[in-house]
């Protein structure tokens, strides 16, 4: 592993990198199990390729206070190395101060993150600390450029701080957070660790515990934060250490709450056992996420949500297929698309299910006959958005997905199921891409199924007007809800979708509340 010391060595190494995705792993050094973790996470292949790592080793002056640990903050630069090398960093910038800031602080520009994500947990405690890290991350952001950004979740409140402050900065590149890493008696992994004394590294345990307990009265049914936290902070007290703060507050908003009932809501505590300070979190979901997908017709939600929600370990609720399955049962019987009335009494007793076979692909079955290629013929595509309109479609089979939504944990793609069926879902996208595209997609797509392939131009036509008569329709149209991200799919591949998915999905839900399959 090369050890990088200078702005002109880090450029060197860098130039000798083009061509690759960059991950950068900022640490302040005195590494442990959790930064081995983030930088093996930092070595997986992404659609780009294999990505060069870059560990950085930085203890900053401008995030510890007058009376904060500072000087005795522990510094071994060997044995960081040895521990990055080992866990796949190719490189680690180890700048001094002077080099990282070579006109001292008087000379430097400060950045300043939005003073309600410091207004709560340790910001007050802490005064001019998020600053300091906002100020340097950015600093190593600007001179690394690196296309991906690795944090652990255990400073959750920093992680905060920083996505809004790459967001807010439009900064190119993704920031991505890791479970927090545990030792055996549940303790989160920290280099301030190493001030503890035997007898105070047992009672620190006590702090996991604490949080493990109000997470037990709340799964019995206390969702109070008074109460919740009042219970932390009587078992903190118990076991003799000196509480700082213990909160309940909104996860991406930092913001205090009342109650930790209906959502995903973190609690966090602060405590100090004999000089060494100590700070922990857990979150409490009383359901597993949904994942609510819009999107016009043709653009791709089908392939990538079923991989993505697989990758996750959800559910996979196609509900254009359910659209599609009932339009197909109406041509089936020989009723009129647009005639509401006569289809309505083909709504009692439909036995409409989506099922998974062998392959995990997803089979769809009308009163126990599988579907699943008809339904993707071009009789039932020019019918599905007239038999979609119809009121009382939308309300039989809405009420459907919102029944299999209950217990939550699926990914659910549609064209109005962040606004109409799923609105209260954790992670809203509005899939997209241009008409053009969309409808080189259907061309190949008919010819894979082995269907005539219309004129390029027509089914272009056809899908414009598809997407008007979506967006217009009376019952539920289509539009993107308020808090959805855009996605434009034009140029990307399968992969890269399903990456950006989940990097929007792990932007709302951490890996410590759900952590997937296949997640350390």
């Amino acid at each position: 592993m090369q050890l990088l010391q200078t702005l002109a060595e880090l450029n060197d190494w860098r130039r000798e990198q083009v061509g690759r995705p960059l991950h950068f792993v900022p640490t302040m050094g005195s590494l442990h199990q959790g930064h081995r973790q983030l930088l093996q996470r930092a070595c997986a292949a992404v659609p780009a390729g294999r990505p060069a790592v870059l560990l950085s080793v930085f203890v900053n002056p401008l995030q510890f206070g007058p009376a904060e640990d500072f000087d005795r903050y522990p510094r071994d630069l060997a044995a960081d190395a040895a521990l990055g090398e080992a866990a796949g960093a190719e490189a680690l910038f180890a700048p001094s101060v002077q080099e990282l800031y070579p006109g001292g602080e008087a000379q430097l520009t400060g950045v300043v993150p939005p003073a309600a994500l410091r207004q709560s947990l340790c910001g007050p405690g802490r005064p001019g600390h998020f600053e300091g890290v906002a100020t340097v991350v950015c600093r190593l952001l600007a001179l690394v450029r690196p296309d991906r950004l690795l944090l652990g979740e255990k400073d959750w409140q920093q992680l905060t701080i920083l996505r809004r402050v790459v967001a807010d900065l439009a900064l190119p590149l993704t920031v991505q957070g890791c479970a927090t890493v545990r030792e055996a008696d549940g303790l989160a992994c920290s280099s301030r660790h190493r001030y503890l004394s035997a007898s105070e590294r047992d009672q620190a345990a006590a702090l996991p515990a604490a949080l493990g307990a109000a997470r037990t009265r709340w799964r019995d049914g206390t969702a109070s934060a008074a109460l919740l936290t009042a219970s932390v902070r009587h078992d903190l007290e118990a076991a003799g250490l000196a509480v700082e703060y213990v909160q309940l507050v909104q996860p991406s908003t930092l913001s205090p709450v009342a109650s930790a009932a209906g959502g995903l809501f973190l609690l966090a505590a602060a405590a100090r056992c004999g000089s060494t300070r100590l700070i922990d979190h857990l979150f409490l979901m009383n359901r597993p996420p949904i994942v609510a997908i819009d999107g016009p017709a043709g653009a791709g939600k089908s392939t990538v949500t079923r991989a993505f929600a697989r990758h996750l370990g959800l559910l996979y609720l196609d509900t254009g297929a359910m659209y599609r399955a009932l339009t197909w049962w109406v041509l089936h019987q020989g009723v009129d698309p647009a005639d509401a009335a006569a289809i309505a009494p083909l709504l009692d007793g439909l036995d409409l299910q989506l099922e998974s076979d062998a392959a995990g692909e997803q089979r769809v079955r009308v009163n126990g006959q599988d579907v699943s290629e008809p339904i993707r013929g071009p009789e039932v595509t020019a019918a599905v958005s007239t038999v979609a309109a119809h009121a009382c479609v939308r309300a039989a089979l809405t009420g459907q997905q919102r029944a299999m939504g209950q217990r939550g944990g699926l990914v659910a793609e549609g064209r109005d199921i962040g606004t109409a069926v799923f609105p209260e879902a954790e992670c809203k996208v509005f899939l997209t891409a241009t008409v053009a595209e969309r409808a080189r997609r259907r061309a190949a797509d008919l010819a894979q199924r082995g269907f005539a392939v219309p004129p390029l131009a027509e089914l272009e036509a056809q899908i414009a007007e598809r997407d008007r008569l979506d967006s217009t329709r009376a019952e539920a149209p289509l539009r993107q809800a308020a808090d959805a991200v855009e996605l434009v799919t034009d140029g990307l591949g399968i992969d890269a979708v399903i990456q950006r998915l989940v990097d929007l999905f792990r932007e709302r839900v951490p890996e410590d509340a759900w952590p997937g399959p296949g997640t350390p």
